[in-house]
């Protein structure tokens, strides 16, 4: 697959995913969906979430995982690919650890 295009159905998914969260999703928590990642193939594609408050972090990965097949039927819906990847997601350490980094810098 070509670089542009595979640059194209991750910022695709990344719309998608973070339209249906916010509309599914409930008012207690804000789940943002901050990248996805995407095989060299392009079978599969891991939507990586950040959620705040910490505390429903779990709660929102699940509720997440329950509706995977929700999800990927609105991508495959919008998104004008055959065949659409395979959906997972996880929660992103990376955007995590940044966070943990500002709080610190900020009670420095």
């Amino acid at each position: 697959m070509s670089e542009f295009r595979n640059e194209k159905i991750k910022n695709n998914i990344k719309e998608l995913a973070a339209i249906f969260i916010e509309r599914e999703a409930g008012p207690t928590s804000l789940i943002t969906v901050t990248r996805v990642l995407l095989s060299p193939d392009g079978k599969r594609a891991t939507i990586m979430i950040s959620v705040m408050p910490q505390e429903k972090e779990q709660a929102a990965y699940g509720f997440i995982k329950r509706n995977l097949g929700e999800l990927r039927k609105y991508v495959s819906k919008n998104l004008k690919i055959n065949p659409v990847p395979f959906l997972d997601v996880g929660i992103d350490e990376g955007e995590k650890n940044r966070q943990k980094i500002d709080d610190l810098l900020a009670n420095s």
